[in-house]
């Protein structure tokens, strides 16, 4: 028997993906529901001033509250949970979440990625003062000739290193296992950009009054900067895709054809969680074509 609600589409994750998303497939008189844990990786940044439109920049808490006040003039809202499970049953999903379950024609993941960290003292306060950073497509202006610690991941030494030298040249490379960064061939243009590199392993990072960050090494050393960058790596929230099968690439990161469409039929995926550049543009892109392709390949719904 199939269930007496069935939404054309299920949008789970309410950052700017999703929310664009939702706001397109509302707008196109579709029927949806969004489910947000909360975790939207924008309510960490202070300030974003490369997001067109904002020439002063804004803050990442009222992007979001903007997007859903969009959302809302078209009739949509945000239930708040957390979805445990997604199956796939004849015609349509049936997702499990806190509050009971959701059935829907089509699913569109925009859960994002988790960091790799390491522990900082005062975390949050840390990324709300600019002195621990995350992106440097996002903010590298915004450090322009700062004094920048990178702390390097071994499937990407150098390479965080080598672009920040744009924007400074006050660059240091730190790394937490130096046995597992394959330097090598690498030292050379890291000599070659002036980029020093801290060969005694990182310990931990403290946080001095004036919030700039201090990086202990394992020589007993202490090392003063005025931003870090942990470039440790990330793995994509795409559990819930996999289960049912989809294609992954590195880091978990879903597999999509042109329309953001996965491997499995009716499920597609933007933002962060798809593999290619982690921008809240990219992810508002990644969501106009998704919504348009889902609306497309629904059944029409004409008007009366």
């Amino acid at each position: 028997m199939s269930p007496s609600k069935i939404y054309d589409t299920l949008i789970i994750g309410g950052g700017p993906g999703g929310l664009t998303a939702a706001i397109y497939l509302r707008r196109f008189r579709r029927d949806i529901v969004v489910v947000d844990k909360g975790n939207s990786r924008l309510q960490l940044i202070p300030v974003t001033h490369n997001f067109p439109g904002f020439p002063d920049g804004i803050q990442g808490t009222q992007l979001l509250d903007n997007l859903r006040s969009q959302l809302g003039r078209y009739g949509g809202h945000v239930t708040e949970g957390e979805v445990t499970s997604l199956t796939r049953v004849a015609d349509y999903f049936t997702a499990e979440f806190e509050g009971g379950q959701f059935h829907a024609r089509t699913v569109l993941l925009s859960t994002g990625i988790a960091d790799a960290g390491m522990p900082i003292e005062n975390w949050h306060e840390a990324i709300a003062s600019g002195a621990v950073r995350l992106c440097p497509v996002c903010d590298g202006f915004d450090v322009l000739d700062k004094r920048i610690a990178v702390i390097g991941a071994p499937e990407n030494c150098v390479g965080h290193s080598l672009f920040l030298r744009t924007f400074s040249n006050d660059i240091t490379l730190f790394e937490r296992d130096t046995s597992t960064c394959p330097i090598g061939k690498d030292q050379q243009r890291l000599d070659e950009a002036n980029i020093r590199r801290i060969e005694s392993p990182l310990l931990g990072i403290t946080l001095t009054e004036d919030m700039k960050p201090v990086l202990h090494t394992a020589d007993g050393e202490d090392h003063y900067f005025d931003v870090v960058y942990p470039m440790l790596g990330e793995t994509a929230r795409s559990d819930l895709a996999t289960a049912l099968g989809a294609e992954t690439t590195d880091c978990a990161k879903l597999v999509v054809d042109q329309f953001q469409a996965t491997s499995v039929p009716g499920l597609y995926a933007v933002g962060d969680v798809v593999r290619g550049l982690n921008q809240i543009s990219v992810a508002a892109g990644h969501a106009a074509v998704a919504a348009t392709r889902i609306h497309n390949r629904l059944p029409r719904r004409f008007r009366e």
